[in-house]
């Protein structure tokens, strides 16, 4: 009976913690992205920003028709993806940049989960059991993140509307936290 009673605490303690972690990921100050609304420019495309603006702050997050895409500037190159991650819709404005494998990729802060600015593919550790001492190895799980094409015209960065009759993973997160305004930035 101790033991029921200890295993329900251990688990209402864990139920109390996923809960201040949740409201408080909300609460996180973007310092180094901005919200910014998108206006239509050349051959419809739509603007995002300056060049030079975007290359201080090193990324800036932007609405297209309401779907919210961030926008990375790393290692010389402009990068553009849903802002959402695909595995459980955490704000990826938020997380570290590393290098994977010779990949720069995205780490989303809520899982961990490693995407590559690249492709949009999701990267995972795994060992083939077959071998006869599995050493972990990056393997692919596939483009899970749609990733948006960018074009930079005199000083200025913009991005072409995503080909929504091509699905990506992130798709559902992208429109689950479309209305969400404030949800979908992590305030």
């Amino acid at each position: 009976m101790l033991d029921l009673i200890i295993l329900s605490i251990h688990f209402f303690i864990c139920f109390l913690i996923s809960v201040a972690i949740w409201h408080g990921a909300k609460d996180v100050d973007l310092q180094s992205s901005s919200i910014g609304t998108a206006e239509m420019g050349p051959d419809g495309l739509i603007f995002i920003g300056k060049e030079e603006d975007i290359k201080k702050s090193r990324q800036i997050t932007a609405k297209i028709n309401g779907r919210e895409i961030v926008v990375f500037y790393h290692e010389g190159k402009f990068h553009a993806l849903d802002s959402r991650c695909y595995h459980e819709g955490g704000p990826l404005c938020q997380g570290e940049i590393e290098d994977i494998d010779g990949q720069a990729c995205i780490v989303c802060p809520w899982h961990k989960f490693k995407i590559t600015l690249e492709t949009g593919e999701g990267l995972y550790e795994g060992i083939n059991p077959l071998e006869p001492s599995p050493t972990p190895q990056w393997q692919s799980k596939g483009v899970k993140q749609r990733i948006h094409k960018l074009t930079i015209d005199s000083g200025s960065v913009y991005v072409c509307p995503p080909d929504l009759s091509v699905s990506f993973d992130s798709d559902y997160f992208a429109e689950k936290y479309k209305t969400g305004g404030e949800l979908a930035m992590g305030k």
